[in-house]
């Protein structure tokens, strides 16, 4: 059965956009926040390579260790936090209903 699950966006003036997201479709965070034009720039196109998808993760939803091309990623970004994450290194699962995420702020 198909099924989206909902996402809370925090956007850079601190809204809150409640959002659905195929599970579907093999999309990512990011590509979510595009679909919904929140303002994600993903300059590389979500290849881990640019941290312009980058999130804080909110709740406590255990999303796994970092691969090492995020890892890499986010050790050179700014605004880094304990929770940061590359929003185009989150694929879309039944895992992820009611997560909620905050933007962080552009480079």
């Amino acid at each position: 059965m198909d099924q989206d699950v909902n996402i809370t966006i925090i956007d850079r003036e601190g809204v809150e956009h409640q959002v659905q997201a195929p599970t579907d479709m093999n999309m990512n965070l990011m590509e979510v926040c595009k679909a919904y034009e929140l303002p994600v720039e993903a300059v590389c196109g979500g290849m881990a390579m640019c941290a312009t998808c980058q999130v804080y993760i909110k709740s406590d939803h255990d999303l796994g260790e970092r691969n090492p091309d995020e890892e890499a990623m986010l050790w050179e970004a700014l605004h880094v936090q304990d929770n940061s994450r590359l929003g185009c290194q989150i694929p879309i699962s039944d895992d992820l209903e009611g997560l909620i995420v905050e933007l962080a702020p552009e480079q």
